[in-house]
């Protein structure tokens, strides 16, 4: 049985274990010793990371002493955090710029919000003559609500091992000189596995004033200058990042003031709607098994029947969390399914829809179908969908916060991720895999119509799509379309549309590009499983995960749940809002 304990403790193995000394171990120690050695080493830094805290809770118990407020860890430093159980990275930025705006307002302060590199933290400009009395400002603010305070170099990242404590007089006393800082005020969900720090704080940036213009300490998104005498407007904190929600608010936007030649909207800036696409099946719901066990002789790959590709373990639930989490900017998200909904969705929130398999099928020939192909070839008929969206499945997860810019480009193009993998070669046969199969038919399509080869094959990340190029490949390639939409199972005869056959299509025509993402593909089915779950929990730098699985057989299920449900629960403990409160 695998420990469901195993990525956390391989998190506090690799805070507390440099990474040269990581290799060295790797190298010379036996496998069962240095599973030992990491656990040891884990509880060890545990064990310590709590005697900080201990420390940091008794010097500070005055801090501590309201509700609401308690001592967490982050990057293995103790820090007080106020606790909050909707807690989200934009609720957390704009509450951090909301409090530096406050604070800089109620003392009479001039002030403007600029664009700063940064696509998550915000950035306030004030005068560096006024530099004293900012500082003391934000040293009372800091010591109201217990905030941490750093400086930061240019446009380099703000570590978070470098903060310090902004109630604590001598902190602002080494900060006299810094050009640009960064204030933060640490917040975290109760159970304390997600901790939002730095990242989301908000820079102070201290403008001079020559010859009639303002000059930034530090090269910004658009200007590092500006004239001294530019009007103050007010507009949505939404102009000064594309983390924010563009169609459909989730959080209240702020209103904040800048000068005017920041409220404008940049090229590449996204202001058309973008919506998700989830298709999902319960492979264990006795209707479903009894309606695919009616079909059972109709002939198919046996890939096609893997118990892997249907088994379900509540992956839905946390990948509609990471959307809630890291994509504020989604308008809607619509779930296809074969007339299922998990026990725990709450299908009456506004900004969800269930789809069902039959109001989006132009034909019901291949009804009830179990061929995620056919199912993909059908999205672009989905009711009230954005010419824009994003199709995911349900064992992708965004890791850390996306910007539309990710997928797409300002004049709507969109963007693909080619795999290292390749397409394999050769023309396509009845031994196929109907994965392998589906590439080898698009392969040909292409070559066909436009001249080029397909090489290789799409990384499994969320695919970047547009209802007018869906529509047009069933126009252009009926017969295709049509054969991979009846057909009930996946087979050799099938196109792979939405994964594969849209990217090439739109780029061979001029609508998409290649891109590029962090991303990590874990295989649970793989040995160093729970190492590398470890270590996605331990860094959280990749902005797209996928944890899936095409071999396994239904007796893997429950101890694959040991250990996928526990990491999941630690990387996304904050419920979403489609989630049933009960």
């Amino acid at each position: 049985m695998r420990n469901p304990e195993a990525p956390r403790l391989v998190g506090a193995y690799r805070r507390a274990v440099p990474k040269r000394a990581r290799r060295i171990i790797a190298q010379r120690v036996d496998a069962d010793l240095r599973k030992q050695v990491k656990l040891r080493i884990a509880d060890a830094a545990s064990a310590a990371e709590r005697v900080r805290a201990a420390r940091i809770a008794k010097r500070h118990h005055a801090l501590l002493d309201r509700p609401g407020r308690a001592v967490v860890t982050k990057a293995g430093e103790p820090r007080i955090a106020e606790l909050d159980p909707d807690l989200t990275p934009l609720a957390t930025r704009r509450e951090n710029l909301r409090r530096v705006l406050d604070a800089l307002a109620a003392a009479g302060l001039e002030h403007f919000c600029v664009r700063g590199r940064s696509q998550i933290a915000s950035a306030v400009a004030v005068r560096a003559e006024d530099r004293t009395l900012v500082l003391n400002v934000l040293a009372a603010a800091c010591a109201e609500q217990p905030g941490y305070v750093v400086p930061v170099r240019g446009n380099n990242r703000a570590a978070e091992s470098a903060a310090h404590p902004g109630f604590e007089p001598a902190t602002w006393r080494r900060l006299q000189h810094a050009s640009v800082l960064r204030v933060a005020w640490y917040r975290a969900e109760p159970t304390r596995r997600l901790v939002l720090g730095l990242r989301y704080g908000c820079d102070i940036e201290f403008w001079r004033e020559e010859d009639g213009r303002l000059v930034a300490p530090r090269a910004g998104r658009y200007t590092a200058d500006i004239a001294a005498d530019s009007k103050t407007v007010e507009v949505p904190d939404s102009y000064f990042t594309s983390f924010a929600p563009r169609a459909t608010a989730q959080d209240a936007p702020l209103t904040v003031r800048t000068r005017e030649p920041f409220a404008i909207h940049p090229m590449d800036e996204i202001r058309f709607p973008i919506d998700a696409v989830y298709t999902w099946v319960d492979g264990s719901d006795p209707l479903w098994l009894a309606r695919r066990a009616r079909y059972s002789d109709t002939g198919y790959h046996e890939e096609s029947a893997n118990a892997a590709r249907w088994i379900s373990r509540d992956e839905l639930r946390y990948s509609l969390r990471s959307l809630h989490l890291y994509a504020p900017w989604l308008r809607h998200i619509y779930l296809v399914t074969a007339d299922q909904v998990p026990a725990w969705l709450d299908t009456s929130v506004p900004g969800l829809t269930v789809v069902p398999h039959r109001e989006i099928f132009r034909s019901a020939e291949g009804l009830p179908t179990f061929n995620s192909h056919a199912i993909e070839s059908q999205l672009h008929h989905i009711e009230g969908l954005s010419e824009h969206f994003l199709y995911f499945n349900d064992d992708m997860m965004l890791g850390r916060e996306t910007v539309p810019q990710d997928f797409f480009l300002g004049n709507g193009t969109t963007k693909f991720f080619p795999s290292p993998a390749f397409v394999p070669l050769g023309e396509r046969t009845e031994e196929d895999p109907p994965v392998a199969a589906a590439g080898k038919n698009n392969r040909r399509i292409v070559e066909t119509h436009a001249g080029t080869t397909i090489i290789q094959k799409m990384k499994h990340v969320p695919y970047a799509l547009r209802r007018s190029v869906l529509a047009e490949i069933e126009q252009t390639f009926p017969e295709a379309h049509h054969r991979t939409a009846i057909s009930r199972f996946r087979g050799v005869d099938d196109i792979s549309i939405a994964s594969s056959l849209h990217h090439y299509y739109a780029y061979d025509s001029g609508r998409a590009v290649p891109g590029r993402l962090s991303y990590a593909y874990v295989d649970l089915a793989h040995p160093y499983t729970e190492a590398r779950l470890g270590r996605l929990l331990a860094k959280r730098d990749r902005t797209v995960f996928c944890v899936n699985d095409t071999v396994s057989t239904g007796e893997d299920t429950e101890a694959q749940k040991d250990v996928l449900t526990p990491f999941l629960a630690d990387y996304f403990p904050v419920p979403s809002p489609f989630e049933r409160r009960d």
